[in-house]
């Protein structure tokens, strides 16, 4: 299964992808890029199906651990990866670990946003 769950990864990531430019493109064309609705589309819609296939494949351990490969992993990782910030947070508060989600919240705008600066200074400098 080693090999084969890469294989499963490399497939759901290949049409999460193409998904996700496919649905981000056809927002924008048909509500214009000023404000990014097709981003926030995808990440809502990637929130909802990562909630559904992880708590689905959870209830039904029976299932073909290649699914969790496939879906979750691969398919929901491409299209979005706010799905699983947001799945981390979720997991975190309902297990009782308020503090902790809260925290990784706060971290991860503030980082991330101090992270997209300092990206964009660093291309700056050497553009």
């Amino acid at each position: 299964m080693s090999l084969q769950r890469y294989l499963f990864i490399a497939i759901g990531g290949a049409l999460g992808s193409i998904l996700r430019y496919y649905v981000g493109v056809a927002t924008a064309e048909r509500f214009g890029p000023r404000f990014p609705l097709g981003t926030l589309v995808i990440n809502i819609t990637a929130c909802f199906l990562i909630g559904l296939s992880i708590e689905y494949l959870n209830r039904h351990a029976g299932l073909n651990p290649a699914w969790r490969y496939l879906v979750p992993i691969g398919f929901i990782g491409a299209y979005s990866t706010f799905s699983t910030f947001e799945w981390e947070i979720w997991t975190n508060f309902t297990t009782g670990a308020f503090w902790i989600g809260l925290a990784y919240v706060v971290i991860s705008l503030v980082a991330g946003f101090i992270a997209v600066a300092f990206g964009a200074a660093a291309a700056r400098s050497i553009s």
